[in-house]
């Protein structure tokens, strides 16, 4: 009898041993993550946040043959707006279009009356005036020739508001178009007949009675807002096109004033904090 339970406990032993061998005894390791549901490891770099978006381009559109010259351009800082942007693409379109369509009208009438031909054009070019957190604005040169003598040079301007994000033109920043001209015509005009003198060579008399002697209204011109402290606007351009101030020899005309006392008073209550007078 104690043989055979010597031999009873051997077997049993030897068995345990087996099994422990053969790894039926011991968890498998990799078998245990996966029945006590612990969490496999993560690659870190799929923890990483996704790669920023590359930053906008502005676009430069340009196209020309035998019929027309097309060409519109607009700077990175309007293409990052959304909503400038796609007003600024619609303008694209709407102004190809209508150049196309002039020109082969033109082509057209040339050919039945037996002139010669020669290509339209029509160039637009936005560039940044100043970029502030809460406005960006922009001013336009825009070239056109559509037979004749010569071209046509004429500017435009707005100003993107980014707290109710739409578009802007500066002069509706005032309470009216007389209270502006009263703040900026005296020091408009003085500033102009330097202009003027320094073109032509001799002083402007403003009485004489000559063409293009008188003073013009500054606020019927084109107005750019500017700064010089990237915060607030706190001076005003005036970009004059050729004809209004001058032959067309003389070209255009920008003259740059500071703003006064007399300019925050005809502003519209609710931008004036967007506005400082300078010392």
């Amino acid at each position: 009898m104690r043989y055979g339970g010597l031999v009873t406990v051997l077997a049993l032993t030897m068995t345990g041993a087996m099994a422990a061998c053969n790894g039926s005894g011991s968890p498998d390791p990799q078998r245990s993550v996966a029945a006590t549901g612990a969490p496999e490891a993560t690659d870190p770099a799929s923890e990483a946040p996704p790669p920023a978006p590359p930053p906008a381009k502005g676009r430069t559109d340009k196209e020309e043959n035998e019929v027309f010259a097309f060409g519109y351009s607009y700077p990175d800082a309007a293409a990052a707006i959304p909503g400038l942007r796609d007003l600024l693409d619609q303008r694209l379109d709407a102004d190809k279009g209508d150049l196309v369509s002039s020109a082969r009208s033109g082509k057209a009438e040339a050919a039945k009356d037996g002139f010669p031909y020669h290509a339209y054009e029509r160039q637009t070019d936005w560039k940044v005036v100043t970029n502030m957190p809460g406005w960006l604005s922009l001013s336009a040169q825009h070239y056109e020739f559509s037979g004749g003598a010569h071209g046509m040079t004429v500017f435009d301007s707005l100003v993107w508001d980014r707290g109710a994000d739409t578009a802007r033109k500066p002069a509706d920043l005032f309470t009216g178009q007389d209270a502006l001209r009263s703040a900026i015509q005296a020091p408009f005009c003085d500033a102009l007949d330097k202009q003027r003198a320094k073109k032509r060579g001799e002083p402007v008399a403003r009485d004489s009675g000559q063409m293009f002697s008188e003073c013009i209204d500054p606020a019927a011109q084109t107005l750019i807002l500017g700064s010089t402290n990237r915060r607030t606007f706190d001076r005003i351009g005036v970009l004059v096109a050729p004809y209004e101030a001058g032959p067309y020899a003389e070209g255009s005309y920008e003259v740059t004033l500071p703003v006064t006392g007399k300019v925050m008073a005809a502003l519209k209550p609710q931008y004036r904090s967007a506005f400082s007078a300078q010392p």
